[in-house]
């Protein structure tokens, strides 16, 4: 029992932090430079859209607000066989140079967005979602990192605003600097394994048509590096997005992200051997793998310190630490169903909602349940998407 207590608390301890340790000394014993210059290639800009009726004349604003010279920038509307007027607002805006294609059959997001990229003539892609809202000067500050030929692909960096400050809400930025964190360091150091869905660029001549029920912004890194390229990230680029305020749609949110992640590195479980993928491999197994195994080490971790309480007043100390950072977890789940959010209790609420969702969707993954039909739940939108750097 002390063994598998002492080999579960050291695989969560590199989960969270170890393997961001070992991403800071690298990055500053062998850093990747990264080359940039001042660019302005033809860029398309995507936006995936499935009865977005309600968000997506404020997105083609912002869209066409963006700082760049108009006669390098087209912008596409790719509509899952919308049902709604998203198909109608989209050719509202064609005077304005907006582009509709409506997928013929509904195939999901990746393959609404994989026909797109056919008909698009910009020489960098640019993916969008319809309820992200960008700085104006996003593709000014993306486009720099593709005159280094070893990029493949740019994502910037995503702020969650969260209006009415639910607990989720206020969990969900906090997960997200940790991320971004992580993403800062993968990017000095190797490639990123994964960028972000809602803002993302491509080399045209680098993407590769992805598999319908493919998590197409984790994936997209993966066949980067197999092309001997790399995904990078630039801080400055900065977009605006809600984050879900309730537990149930995050949690359901997660389960879908995790899953179809699973099923990716199954497809690609080659990209996991470190002699094909070199240090990639190291990032793929500590940051997704090993992070998804957390829930069955925390597991762990509690029984063998309940069987251990007796013996020794530390084990005794971590299984009480435990019982209460679940039911302060518990208590926070509780207070928001009746409409109480207290942000103190939002990072135990959220650690578990992220641990649980690994669990359901490792349970999915064995079982063969996919996502390729896209069905997406909007909070309200922000309108406000100035100073998001402050």
């Amino acid at each position: 029992m002390e063994v598998v207590f002492w080999l579960s608390v050291a695989v969560v301890a590199y989960a969270y932090f170890g393997y961001l340790l070992l991403l800071i000394l690298l990055s500053k014993v062998r850093p990747k430079r990264l080359i940039t210059k001042s660019w302005t290639p033809s860029v398309s800009v995507i936006i995936a859209a499935y009865n977005e009726q309600r968000d997506l004349a404020a997105k083609l604003e912002n869209t066409l607000s963006i700082d760049y010279p108009k006669s390098h920038l087209e912008i596409i509307v790719t509509s899952d066989c919308s049902s709604d007027r998203t198909d109608e607002i989209a050719r509202e805006f064609a005077p304005r140079g907006v582009r509709l294609h409506r997928q013929q059959t509904r195939l999901g997001k990746t393959a609404a967005q994989n026909a797109a990229v056919l008909q698009a003539n910009g020489e960098i892609i640019v993916f969008s979602d319809a309820t992200t809202h960008y700085q104006p000067d996003v593709l000014r500050l993306m486009m720099p990192a593709f005159a280094d030929q070893s990029v493949g692909c740019v994502t910037g960096r995503v702020i969650y605003r969260d209006d009415k400050e639910s607990s989720v809400g206020s969990a969900t930025q906090s997960y997200w600097n940790y991320e971004f964190l992580l993403k800062q360091h993968e990017s000095n150091v190797c490639s990123l394994i994964g960028v972000c869905g809602c803002m993302y660029a491509v080399r045209k001549s680098a993407y590769v048509p992805l598999y319908n029920d493919a998590c197409s912004d984790f994936i997209i890194a993966t066949t980067m590096v197999e092309q001997g390229l790399r995904a990078v990230y630039v801080p400055e680029a900065v977009c605006l997005e809600q984050p879900n305020r309730k537990a149930e749609r995050e949690l359901a949110t997660r389960v879908r992200i995790i899953s179809q992640t699973f099923a990716d590195l199954w497809r690609n479980r080659s990209a996991l051997n470190p002699f094909r993928s070199g240090f990639y491999a190291v990032q793929l197994w500590s940051h997704k793998i090993l992070r998804y195994l957390v829930p069955v080490f925390l597991i762990a971790i509690f029984i063998s310190s309940g069987f251990l309480a007796a013996r020794h007043p530390l084990y005794a100390a971590v299984f009480a630490l435990q019982v209460g950072f679940y039911l302060v977890a518990l208590v926070s789940a509780l207070l928001e169903k009746i409409g109480w959010n207290v942000r103190l209790l939002a990072l135990p609420q959220y650690f578990v909602i992220t641990n649980l969702a690994s669990l359901i969707a490792f349970v999915k993954f064995i079982s063969g349940e996919s996502y390729t039909r896209w069905e997406p739940h909007r909070e309200p939108v922000l309108q406000d998407v100035r100073d998001l750097r402050d």
